[in-house]
């Protein structure tokens, strides 16, 4: 559905590329990119050459612009930013659109060096609250916060906990527009019969990178008091965390049903079939902005455990799964427990859960969002000017 008939040149910064193999913010850059080119709209995608094969210049429709970083910890996501941007004011781009508070820090680039270009701004988690950062990442994070507001055009949050909190901390009006979810189709158990020798509901899933605020050693301690014939399945990788995956494989070491899988490509069948026959979900994470990963579970009628953070508990609008104390292994423990004496409650709970993403969480209502808001920062005459710019093409 698109609203108006002007059709934009838009560019997304920020992410790590597209197609998404892991990562929230890439899944949701996916998704935008690819609906917006539907509608008609030419877009573009930088692209991280460690993540997105240099080689591939399209996907979907959407051109891919693959340009290096600097592939470390602190200096990835701002070394790739930059160059984007300085890239980006060669092009004829009507929308440029930041993803992340950290990409954010440079969204003044387009907003001197190329006034008719609208800046936006979307604000997808608190990220300096990440326990990976050292103070003066935390303070530049802080910062990135500051410049997602006064430097855009508009900004979005993708949870009402941080519209909130943009409201309360800098006085600003955002625009509240969530991640999404598509509801799939179940997959069979094949791949994760032949790789770890699952069966479909004999195992508890956990799907994250593993970085401390993510909460899988929580997890882990609680799963090691329970005593259950199923299985505990951690899945995801390193996020320039390998003392932080140390540590909990040395949790795990003394308990053969605890299954490290490694990263796990979004979309792959791995992925499919990992959500799709897990009993039950569990995120004890301690930060979030809006959870992919709990949107997904919940796609698949899986029933979720999460912990009590309101930007968990905004999800699951107090009837589509449940929740634990965040941080508290005890209480965690016990509600596993519950939940594997409950199994139709379970069941119950799960169908309910894909019903709710279906009906709130789509990516088509999403995009029909971001477009609208899209075409509102662009004034009359420069829709104008788009139009005649692709009447020339």
């Amino acid at each position: 559905m698109c609203y108006n008939s002007v059709n934009m040149k838009i560019a997304f910064l920020g992410q790590k590329g597209i197609p998404m193999k892991f990562g929230g913010v890439e899944k949701h850059v996916e998704e935008l990119a690819v609906g917006l080119k539907k509608r008609g709209h030419q877009v573009f995608a930088y692209t991280r050459p460690w993540y997105t094969d240099p080689k591939l210049k399209e996907y979907k429709g959407v051109e891919l612009i693959s340009i290096k970083s600097i592939n470390t910890k602190h200096l990835d996501a701002i070394s790739h930013t930059f160059r984007a941007s300085i890239h980006a004011l060669r092009q004829n781009y009507d929308i440029i659109h930041y993803h992340g508070v950290g990409p954010a820090l440079l969204a003044w680039i387009p907003k001197i060096f190329k006034p008719k270009a609208k800046v936006v701004v979307t604000f997808h988690c608190i990220d300096r609250q990440h326990m990976k950062w050292g103070w003066i990442a935390r303070l530049a994070l802080r910062m990135g916060e500051w410049a997602a507001i006064n430097f855009a055009d508009d900004t979005i949050t993708v949870s009402k906990v941080l519209q909130l909190y943009c409201s309360k901390t800098y006085g600003a009006s955002t625009v509240y527009v969530p991640n999404g979810a598509d509801v799939p189709q179940l997959k069979t158990p094949k791949v994760i019969t032949e790789k770890f020798g699952l069966k479909g509901d004999d195992y508890i899933l956990f799907m994250s990178r593993l970085v401390k605020h993510k909460g899988a050693h929580y997890l882990i301690e609680a799963y090691n008091k329970l005593k259950t014939d199923k299985k505990l399945v951690i899945a995801g990788g390193s996020s320039f965390t390998d003392d932080y995956v140390k540590k909990i494989k040395e949790l795990s070491k003394d308990n053969p049903n605890i299954i490290f899988t490694g990263n796990v490509e979004g979309g792959s069948d791995l992925w499919q079939e990992l959500y799709s026959n897990a009993y039950i979900f569990v995120h004890p994470s301690e930060f979030e902005g809006l959870p992919f990963v709990v949107l997904e579970a919940m796609s698949f009628g899986r029933c979720v455990l999460v912990s009590d953070i309101h930007e968990n508990l905004e999800i699951l609008a107090d009837r589509f799964g449940f929740s634990f104390e965040k941080s508290n292994v005890n209480d965690l423990k016990n509600k596993i427990q519950y939940l594997l004496d409950c199994p139709d409650l379970v069941k119950n709970i799960g169908e309910d859960a894909r019903d709710h993403i279906k009906d709130v969480y789509s990516w088509q209502g999403i995009v029909d969002s971001i477009e609208v808001l899209y075409l509102n920062v662009l004034n009359e005459s420069e829709r104008a000017r788009i139009n005649r710019e692709f009447k020339k093409v």
